[in-house]
């Protein structure tokens, strides 16, 4: 609205009396304490005497609009693109190198837009009956990766964050082709040019971009440069919206107009599904055709043993355990280069959930340990109470029933507080999205008596002291600081639990359960059923502690678990398949 034309109009509202005046884009009054609207007059009859007087107006028509009131023409691929940097600025906040954006991002983008026929191409899809004039002019350029970058150019709005600034008088400059004028159809439904087409197209074999696919570009690009981020990692990271996710499309410039069909496109009011997002990451790299990915060697992160040496400190497990997992990871191959590098265009593709696969194996060794059947561990918990009483001086046996007390109740807390903190979160954004560009007013009032009221109520009880945001980190259980007064197990020792074999050690408990002894048929989506009530309640926690680590489902990490164990025990599960078949009988 425009404030220096509200300013010069000085009646009273007829409803409460006060003088406080915006313009609709309709070109009409509204007063902004009470929402009533008036028509909008040149010369008025003055009602300063005569309180609650309706303002009888002489009508001069609407006012012209501004040059920038309509937004610019911009495609729905330019809103993924806009949404990508932002992500691609947070990861780098968050330590990721720079060449993640510049080079991996950028390429894997650009590689989409090429896929899709939106831009690097010779015939770009056409939009209601234009043509998205990206690289057309260029295309007889032999080096088609230097053209119109997307990412980087300082010809897009992407490269410098200053122009995504709030500052309505800060020019914002779209290097986009100027198109013919949009229908008013196009112009009620969608702020985009090819919103509404870009929600109706369903062509065979292309993969449209929505915003979770936008996370599983980044986690492919994190992939390729192996860096220091598992999936779950990325996803705690929008959770705590240190990466855009949740109606991101608020980070868009003011001339970006977002309405009708676009909401459909950029609007999210739900936080990310590990499994959603990973399936999406198989279907991009398919889609883009991408080559295999760099190696997982020994000493990535991405390695087996180095994310269970992680997982150990962060669940607060003792370190000589690492040894146990290494030995896990040899004996099923699971640590072996071919198995660990994505190939998305392999004939036999395999596809690695590195994180769960990690706290599987710590799943798989706390069960070579303690079995985890309810009685077992609680025995051996007992042996190494009466152990550490007796010998304070000496180094502590690892107790399961102390550290599953301290555990439980530093998990409890931690769910508590996501939980309040889910339920305390705001989906609706300061930039609402509306219908049509005619419901532009009504939506912003809304909203505006919205934060009123929010404002009311907050005076009313009283403002609490915001406490103050901690840094990143790749942790989320703090085990050696000494503020957490729980107690540390990291120094623990597995003498208890392990006993000489020649010159190895072996565990002393010789039993073991299968998790599952029967998976699913190849058609089915999953690979084995998880009912809480055929398992034990220790084994019930541990799946449900880790999972609240790795934000899945506990049935993802019984699965993965099984896998593994289908693995290691590769004799006893064909053992096992082999009874449950029918006897053949013989014909005479």
């Amino acid at each position: 609205m425009d404030l220096e034309e509200a300013k010069s109009f000085t009646e009273r509202c007829s409803q409460c009396a006060a003088v406080s005046w915006g313009l609709t884009d309709e070109g009409k009054y509204y007063c902004t304490s009470c929402h009533n609207v008036t028509d909008r007059s040149e010369e008025v009859v003055s009602t300063a005497v005569i309180p609650n007087t309706k303002i009888n107006s002489i009508s001069r028509g609407l006012r012209k609009r501004r040059k920038h009131e309509k937004g610019w023409d911009w495609y729905v691929c330019e809103g993924f693109q806009c949404i990508l940097y932002h992500q691609a600025e947070a990861l780098k906040t968050l330590g990721v190198g720079a060449d993640l954006k510049s080079e991996v991002l950028h390429n894997l983008w650009k590689r989409y837009l090429q896929k899709s026929k939106q831009a690097y191409c010779k015939n770009p899809v056409r939009t209601r009956g234009r043509k998205v004039k990206v690289l057309e002019d260029n295309l007889q350029s032999s080096d088609w990766a230097s053209e119109f970058e997307l990412l980087s150019d300082t010809s897009c709005p992407l490269e410098s964050g200053a122009e995504f600034q709030s500052d309505p008088q800060i020019p914002k400059p779209f290097p986009l082709t100027k198109a013919s004028p949009k229908s008013e159809a196009a112009d009620i439904c969608s702020g985009s040019v090819d919103g509404v087409e870009y929600s109706e197209r369903k062509e065979k074999g292309v993969l449209k971009m929505t915003v979770p696919r936008t996370l599983a570009l980044c986690y492919l690009s994190l992939l390729w440069q192996r860096e220091t981020m598992t999936l779950s990692d990325l996803l705690r990271f929008v959770e705590e919206d240190r990466i855009p996710y949740v109606n991101a499309f608020q980070l868009f410039p003011e001339e970006m107009k977002v309405y009708g069909r676009d909401k459909g496109i950029f609007a999210i009011e739900s936080w990310p599904d590990y499994e959603d997002i990973y399936k999406n990451m198989i279907e991009v790299a398919i889609f883009l055709d991408l080559p295999r990915f760099p190696d997982i060697t020994e000493d990535c992160y991405l390695h087996p043993n180095i994310l269970c040496m992680k997982y150990l400190l962060e669940l607060n497990l003792p370190d000589e355990m690492h040894s146990l997992t290494c030995q896990v990871v040899k004996m099923t191959g699971i640590g072996e280069v071919d198995f660990l590098t994505f190939d998305p265009i392999a004939k036999k593709k395999r596809t690695v959930k590195y994180d769960v696969q990690a706290v599987a194996v710590i799943v798989v060794v706390l069960k070579l340990l303690f079995l985890l059947d309810d009685k077992l561990e609680w025995s051996y918990s007992s042996l190494a109470e009466a152990y550490n009483e007796e010998h304070r001086e000496d180094e502590p046996q690892f107790d399961f029933r102390k550290w599953y007390q301290v555990m439980k109740k530093t998990f409890d807390e931690k769910r508590q507080k996501r939980e309040e903190a889910r339920a305390k979160y705001s989906w609706k954004t300061k930039r609402p999205i509306y219908r049509s560009h005619i419901d532009k007013s009504v939506a912003y009032k809304r909203r505006e008596m919205v934060e009123n009221l929010q404002k009311q109520f907050s005076a009313l009880v009283g403002s609490t002291p915001v406490a103050q945001e901690k840094g990143p980190s790749s942790f989320q259980f703090n085990w050696t600081d000494g503020d957490t007064g729980s107690p540390c197990f990291h120094g623990h020792s597995l003498q208890g639990l392990l006993k000489k074999k020649g010159q190895s050690l072996i565990t002393k408990n010789s039993l073991y359960w299968l998790s599952t002894q029967k998976f699913c048929k190849s058609y089915c989506k999953h690979v084995t059923t998880y009912e809480e009530s055929n398992f034990s309640l220790s084994y019930q926690f541990i799946l449900s502690i880790f999972s609240f680590l790795l934000r899945i489902k506990t049935s993802v990490l019984h699965e993965e678990v099984s896998l593994i164990e289908k693995k290691l025990f590769e004799k006893k599960y064909n053992e096992s398949k082999k009874r449950s078949r029918p006897k053949k009988v013989r014909r005479h």
